[in-house]
């Protein structure tokens, strides 16, 4: 019986007498016949092995090959290495032979079906020669010091470590000649006397360096010091011929004390109340001023009051911007005030005033700052008196002026290793790990770049920190680059570090007056920075970065100091001329990718502590 479906059969006997037997039954299902099994299996192979910078698989590579089948299911998988016969596969495939490979794979099903053969291609390279150079090591100490070079209190030691080899294992100190322990964080030294630190570094093959050591004392600070700071005011500023500063006033605190030491400045403008003095203090509300200042030192002794009167005069807006902020509503850091952002002067608008002050002492002195620019722009007729209040409500809501983990910044590389391992370098050379976190350019030939290849960012305030590690004399020329395109596969360029080069933009390190016409805080190739206005800091310091973009307007500053601002104009080309060069088109993306350079041999420098935040609304996102 053939037909498909739910059949009984009754059946009986009957013998020759003519006895017939009771009627019994059977059921059974004919199932409909299964197609024929036309469709080859599905396969994929992976390459695994450790890789180099380069991507090649240093001393072997391992291929694992599968295959599926739902219909009749696989009967073999093969394959075939660098164009030979094809053999069966029954284990993952080692390749040790150094050079290019290939391998073709393939597989069919029980039913005969066979798939198209498909293959990987990959590189071996020798595992590197034997390291046999032990780390290099340096340390620098911190703290207050008195007149004849004593740490006053206690002394902090920093140790670093750099292998450009097999990269730093560890780190080790000993505090006057006690067992060597190992280096976690800065060591702090308050105990009285004379202190020699010794420290040595080891990297991952075991070589270890010479010992070295620094030496300090320490002395205990002034048990009676009963005598407050001397705090001086300075007011700086073009002025007429009465006295009155012109457009703004700059008042700069200076403070002394010949016993524990000045713990801090502080200051209070027309009866605010008092904030921690850190830099100058720009005035440029018109009108008649007081600003009372105060010091106090390590144990409590407290100056002052003191005061000093100053006027300001009006010269038109007082409105001082280089690169006009378009955006069409008013923006404190990550928040919208809705306030529409007016012109206040040529193509100046409100946000650059608030621009213009581009670090604050805490967020009292942002709100403060907010209130008196609010009261000047009702007074030109700029903002009514609902937008100003607006604008204060605003300015109290946002993160301007707080710590940064409530302003949404997001770390892409701290202290941990596994931020790290989110990054990936491409061309020549490349960065190692320290021990605190830092990463450091290997001192190396050619130039290559590592970049974050996990997000895309549109507008956004991109802070890090760089420190010049050149050996010798020499200053380290590096950079960061930000709003580059995905760097694998461009179509018209196929070395992936030049890719942020040729289509973003490179905010330049490099604090030499000779050489290179772009130094620090310079767009490359389209906008200097003069040396002498970058604040340069001595090899082997720490220089705080901040990189804004919001549109085409970008932003850089170090150590808190705005040192250049520009305008990506869509017509900007390269200077002097390239001809690779795609132009100022071909340069405003609206996003893109962050990376850090690694320029050439001896070009060392190291980063740390790079943090991102979004400053309009989908600001980060593909």
């Amino acid at each position: 019986m053939n037909q498909p479906g739910q059949h009984t059969v009754s059946y009986r006997a009957t013998d020759k007498a003519g006895n017939t037997s009771e009627a019994q039954s059977v059921s059974f299902t004919v199932a409909e016949a299964s197609p024929a099994d036309t469709t080859a299996p599905t396969t994929s192979a992976a390459v695994t092995g450790q890789q180099n910078t380069e991507g090649a698989y240093v001393g072997s590579a391992t291929v694992t090959v599968s295959a599926t089948d739902t219909e009749s299911g696989v009967d073999r998988i093969e394959y075939a290495l660098d164009g030979g016969a094809y053999a069966t596969y029954s284990a993952p495939v080692s390749v040790t032979a150094l050079g290019q490979h290939t391998v073709s794979y393939r597989a069919t099903d029980k039913a005969g079906n066979t798939s198209a053969a498909q293959s990987v291609s990959f590189t071996v390279v020798a595992p590197p020669p034997e390291d046999t150079t032990a780390p290099t090591t340096s340390a620098m100490l911190h703290g207050q010091k008195n007149a004849e070079g004593a740490f006053v209190g206690s002394a902090t030691v920093m140790v670093s470590a750099t292998d450009t080899g097999s990269g730093v294992d560890r780190i080790e100190y000993s505090l006057d000649g006690q067992p060597y322990a190992t280096y976690s964080a800065p060591v702090t030294v308050n105990q009285p006397g004379q202190h020699t630190v010794a420290y040595r570094a080891t990297d991952k093959a075991g070589n270890t360096s010479a010992v070295k050591s620094v030496s300090f004392s320490v002395v205990a600070p002034p048990s009676d010091d009963t005598t407050p700071p001397t705090v001086t005011a300075s007011v700086s500023g073009q002025v007429d011929d009465d006295g009155a500063y012109l457009g703004s006033a700059t008042l700069t605190l200076f403070a002394l004390d010949t016993g524990t030491g000045v713990d801090r400045i502080e200051y209070a403008l027309d009866g605010a109340e008092y904030v921690r003095y850190l830099r100058p203090i720009v005035v440029d509300e018109p009108g008649d001023h007081v600003l009372s200042f105060r010091a106090t030192d390590k144990v409590g002794n407290t100056a002052g009051p003191g005061s000093v009167t100053f006027t300001v005069i009006a010269t038109g807006s007082g409105v001082n911007c280089r690169v006009p902020d378009t955006r069409p509503t008013v923006w404190f850091g990550t928040l919208d005030s809705g306030v529409p952002n007016r012109p206040v002067e040529g193509e100046c608008t409100i946000n650059n005033l608030f621009d213009g002050r581009q670090t604050w002492l805490d967020h009292a002195e942002f709100v403060n700052h907010v209130k008196v620019v609010g009261d000047h722009l009702v007074h030109l007729g700029v903002l009514t008196e609902k937008e100003r209040k607006k604008l204060v409500d605003a300015a109290r809501s946002s993160a301007v002026g707080k710590p940064e983990a409530k302003a949404g910044y997001q770390p892409l590389l701290d202290s941990t290793a596994a931020s790290f391992k989110n990054w990936e370098h491409v061309g020549g050379g490349g960065f190692v790990r320290n021990a605190d976190g830092s990463i450091t350019s290997r001192a190396v030939a050619g130039m290559g770049m590592l970049w974050y290849p996990a997000q895309e960012y549109r507008d956004f305030s991109l802070k890090l920190q760089w420190r010049d590690d050149a050996p010798g004399d020499g200053r380290a020329n590096s950079g960061v680059f930000v709003r580059f395109p995905q760097v694998h596969d461009h179509p018209d360029e196929p070395r992936p570090e030049w890719v942020a080069i040729k289509y973003g933009h490179e905010l330049q390190i490099y604090d030499s007056p000779a050489g290179d016409r772009y130094k620090s805080g310079s767009v490359y190739g389209f906008d200097e920075v003069d040396l002498s206005g970058a604040q340069v800091t001595p090899k082997g310091t720490w220089n705080d970065y901040e990189i804004r973009v919001v549109g085409q307007h970008w932003s850089v500053f170090r150590n808190g100091e705005l040192i250049n601002e520009y305008l990506n104009p869509s017509d900007a080309v390269f200077d002097p001329p390239r001809s690779d060069d795609p132009g100022g088109a071909g340069r405003q993306s609206a996003s893109g990718y962050i990376g850090l350079q690694n320029h050439s041999a001896g070009d060392v420098v190291s980063f740390r502590n790079v943090r991102i935040a979004p400053l309009t609304p989908a600001s980060a996102g593909n």
